[in-house]
């Protein structure tokens, strides 16, 4: 029983490790070639976390499952109970980051028309596209001074407007921006005296489109709530039963740890195809 368990916890740390370390078959075999990391960069950057890198990541959520793990086996003694919520511990970082980055792309879905708005009329000003560009780092939304920001210190730095625009994509990591940046690309290159009528199109496009989002994810808010407190709920009883050691001991048995593992499989087949249902469809970044 002890060399299964081990098998196991070492078995769930190998799969942690390649989820950041080892591109997948499907990942390795699109034409941009983009691994898993690569995908974890991308996601700390859609969050805000500039800070962190994908290997911090892992070694947090390493060491989160790791403490509670132990943690969990001196309160119930009982190894498939602290191996179940180690488990669950260790995903809690990377739930945390994909968190912050879907309320970060909530946030700036509300701030991309008034940075839209702003270029329009640095446009209808007569603003050079890299001096309209420079203007949304002191007078855009306060979220998003940051990037432009070093769009400005770049451009002052090489005067390569291309190359500036690419690396304010991979700091904006949001695809309203690689929109933007690309139609202000052509626009340079090849010019266009529609390029305000344009921006003031898609200003009206994009607040109709956080209108409608925001009354979708107000209607159906009470329902994934809800699902979600019903996969907790028999997590939160086992760990007020973990105090009680009389009772948790029949779970350190093959047949305790048979079924836990079989609630966990089925709480994580019910979370995801609630989260799949209840999605509301997301724009990919097409244009990175």
């Amino acid at each position: 029983m002890g060399i299964l368990l081990g098998l196991m916890l070492g078995l769930g740390l190998v799969l942690i490790i390649r989820t950041f370390v080892a591109p997948t078959p499907r990942a390795a075999g699109k034409a941009s070639g983009r691994s898993l990391r690569d995908r974890a960069d991308e996601l700390l950057v859609q969050a805000g976390i500039e800070s962190v890198t994908p290997g911090q990541l892992l070694g947090a959520c390493i060491g989160v499952g790791f403490f509670i793990f132990l943690v969990m086996f001196v309160v119930s003694r009982a190894v498939p109970v602290a191996l179940a919520f180690g488990l669950m511990a260790a995903y809690a970082p990377f739930a945390l980051v994909r968190y912050r980055a879907r309320a970060r792309r909530q946030e700036l879905r509300e701030l991309w028309p008034d940075v839209v708005d702003n270029l329009a009329s640095s446009v209808r000003a007569g603003l050079s596209l890299s001096e309209a560009l420079t203007q949304i780092s002191v007078r855009g939304p306060q979220p998003l001074r940051r990037p432009f920001q070093r769009f400005a210190e770049d451009y002052r730095a090489t005067g390569r407007f291309n190359d500036c625009l690419d690396r304010l994509k991979r700091n904006l990591a949001d695809p309203v921006g690689d929109r933007i940046v690309e139609s202000l690309r052509i626009a340079r290159e090849v010019g266009g005296s529609d390029l305000g009528r344009l921006l003031r199109t898609l200003s009206s496009f994009l607040r109709e489109d956080a209108r409608t989002r925001s009354e979708l994810e107000a209607r159906q808010s009470w329902t994934v709530n809800g699902a979600r407190l019903a996969v907790a709920a028999p997590w939160m009883v086992l760990a007020f039963m973990s105090f009680q050691r009389d009772v948790i001991a029949r779970y350190n048995s093959p047949v305790g740890f048979l079924v836990l593992l079989i609630g966990a499989v089925v709480c994580a087949v019910a979370y995801r195809l609630m989260l799949r249902i209840g999605r509301l469809p997301e724009e990919e970044r097409v244009l990175r």
